[in-house]
């Protein structure tokens, strides 16, 4: 759960004296607007780009298009309020700008905004609606994924209740999807003068990640096209010529395990990529960028970056160098790789969080950039690594308002265990005082804490309290035996370190250790579980979307291939031990910690089934608890009203158990 830069000093702020009045608040939070989805102009004159922002009248989001110069100023909004628009691409010719949107209550279609002047014009007409688009290198076609139309998508009239659904696959549903069925996701393309389409792949599989080849014939996309797919992670990169009237795909890469994520080379002769190397469980293995030479049909992972997880590769426009986004000891950079020695170059690093880039034809880099205390705004990047930055989107929202500052220290868990975590101080700190503190557990636990702006621990710092938010083993960024090191020991060595990330803060002086409270949302509140379980030192607990008994999920929500390769089949006599092993369920008897318990009523990640257990055992031992489900909500909220309702209820809460 991202412009002007002579503004840039002015941006950026955080005052170690704020008034209270003017910290980060709820209502700060709800007013901020989200920047994505960049992409400059072929002519390098202006940088396209999403933003979205909560509608507080009508309880809702929405998104539209604007336009920055590259060279900074005024922004300008291209598409009409009313339908929400986002990712916007230019043409190749330079005359069109292309946007994702829902206009008129429709399906999602792809429109066309012609820059000397008119009405948006729809392209694309499918009832289902479509999922992505790209342009093609020459400008005259566009690839889309598209999914497979169901009955439902081609019912003329309303039905009074909707369809059984009839299910017969092993990976049979999805959050914020639902039950899965057989129909699929392929590629299609669209003769953009005559707005004819075709589909291009086809099958019982389910593809994504397409990619134009540069002379436009043929498209790269990703697909697991085993026997039965939904029993591995072994996804591949394919090639579809789309010249042919029936084309057959031709698989490029063989890798055991997952491949992804697909960049030509200018030259047409190599496509970059991310590949899995593991020898342990699929699900921790760190995405690494490879060089797919397709010649020789021979694939190599890039040394220098050996155990990093990249991101989003794309080669240069010379195709001397692959970009790509790496996560690296809690930083995100952009990194460049020479195409001919392999050398890694980090061209943006340290407190500076790249989430996007664009490119022009010429070499121009843009990138989308957040910091510790500013949310994501667009940046040109100089040769020489240097930032301008070019948008202020947040200007106005943030005017006056003090944020928390944050700083990264290092320590040791336990001997030999060297832990990063980020401790986030109230506006106002003053050193040499003790703060109550809470510990933020990170999701996944594939992921990490970074260097960009933290909605969350900006609101809970702005309340006084330090936020703590380590990167314990199971997070990426670190290498493979640090991301493996909680293989079937969800709880053990993870809690070690994040209970480690306090005890740093206490003995830096910083930390009150009669007030603390702990709280994580989705494996941040799985670990919660696990914490509370074995320690009573916190005053307070918030458990967000998480699990307690892991064989009640097990068929019910969308992770059995994890648990399988986690744990085995729980229903095995052999595996019993394990799974209650690793549940916190079998210890529940031991909490004391006063513990909020919340999530969504659709939730099909870590179904709310978790958070109803963990309620009602703790309401039977007499643990002070509470229960908020928000109705239709999945993994995430997204209804403004019930964001604000959460947070008013973690204030209460660490109000009630921290502070008094």
């Amino acid at each position: 759960m991202t412009r002007f830069a002579p503004l840039l000093a002015l941006l950026f702020i955080g005052s170690a004296q704020a008034d209270s009045a003017n910290v980060f608040d709820i209502d700060t939070y709800l007013s901020m607007k989200g920047v994505s989805g960049i992409s400059v102009s072929p002519d390098g004159a202006f940088i396209a780009y999403t933003i979205s922002e909560n509608d507080l009248e009508k309880d809702t989001s929405a998104s539209a298009v604007w336009m920055i110069p590259a060279t900074g100023g005024e922004s300008m909004r291209m598409t009409t309020d009313g339908s929400s628009a986002w990712a916007p691409k230019w043409s190749p010719d330079n005359r069109f700008l292309a946007v994702l949107s829902d206009r008129k209550d429709e399906t999602t279609q792809v429109w066309l905004l012609d820059r000397r002047g008119g009405d948006a014009q729809q392209l694309t007409g499918f009832k289902q609606g479509i999922e992505s688009y790209d342009w093609s290198p020459d400008g005259k076609q566009m690839l889309l994924l598209v999914n497979d139309p169901t009955p439902a998508d081609l019912d003329e009239e309303e039905r009074p209740n909707p369809r059984p659904y009839v299910i017969d696959r092993l990976q049979f549903k999805e959050d914020y999807v639902g039950y899965l069925d057989r129909y699929r996701t392929h590629v299609h393309v669209v003769d953009v003068a005559s707005k004819e389409s075709r589909q291009v792949t086809f099958g019982d599989y389910d593809d994504s990640q397409p990619a134009w080849s540069p002379d436009s014939k043929t498209i790269a996309f990703v697909s697991n096209r085993t026997e039965f797919p939904d029993r591995n992670r072994n996804t591949d990169i394919w090639r579809v010529d789309v010249t042919e009237d029936k084309p057959e795909p031709e698989q490029l890469t063989t890798s055991p395990h997952r491949d992804a994520d697909p960049s030509w080379s200018p030259d047409g002769r190599y496509i970059a990529h991310t590949t899995d190397i593991t020898d342990g469980l699929p699900i921790y293995a760190i995405a690494q960028l490879a060089i797919l030479d397709l010649e020789s049909g021979e694939s190599q992972p890039v040394d220098a970056l050996a155990e990093v997880r990249v991101f989003d590769p794309e080669y240069s426009s010379n195709g001397q160098t692959v970009y790509g986004l790496a996560e690296y000891r809690g930083e995100q950079q952009l990194v460049a790789v020479s195409a001919a020695t392999g050398e890694v170059r980090r061209i943006v690093q340290g407190e500076n969080t790249v989430r996007e880039i664009t490119q022009t034809p010429g070499g121009k880099l843009f990138a989308l950039i957040a910091r510790p205390q500013y949310p994501a705004e667009i940046f040109a990047i100089a040769d020489d690594g240097s930032l301008s930055q070019l948008s202020a989107v947040h200007r106005d929202q943030l005017a006056g308002v003090t944020t928390a500052s944050v700083r990264k220290h290092t320590f040791e868990s336990e001997p030999g265990t060297s832990i990063d975590a980020f401790y986030v101080f109230p506006p106002g700190y003053r050193e040499g005082r003790r703060y109550p503190a809470v510990l933020h557990i990170h999701g996944g636990p594939q992921d990490q804490w970074n260097y960009g702006f933290d909605y969350e621990s900006q609101l809970l710092a702005s309340q006084g309290y330090i936020v703590v938010m380590p990167n314990p083993r199971g997070s990426f960024g670190y290498g493979q035996a640090f991301a493996e090191a909680i293989r079937a020991d969800w709880g053990g060595p993870d809690t070690v370190d994040v209970i480690a990330a306090m005890d740093y803060g206490i003995e830096q002086g910083w930390i009150d250790a009669d007030r603390m409270a702990v709280y994580g949302w989705s494996y941040g509140g799985i670990l919660t579980n696990h914490v509370i379980t074995r320690t009573d030192r916190f005053d307070a607990a918030i458990s967000g979307a998480s699990a307690t008994l892991y064989a009640a999920n097990y068929g019910h929500d969308m992770y059995q291939r994890w648990w399988e390769e986690e744990l085995g089949f729980p229903w095995l006599e052999e595996n019993k031990e394990a799974w209650e092993r690793m549940s916190p369920f079998y210890a529940l008897d031991r909490v004391t910690t006063p513990t909020l318990v919340v999530g969504g009523e659709i939730d099909w990640n870590v179904p709310i089934l978790n958070s109803e257990q963990l309620y009602i055992i703790l309401k039977r031992i007499g643990v002070p608890t509470r229960l908020v489900v928000y109705p239709d909500q999945y993994h995430g909220l997204s209804v403004p009203s019930y964001e604000k309702h959460l947070y008013e209820q973690y204030f209460e809460w660490l109000e009630t158990y921290v502070r008094d």
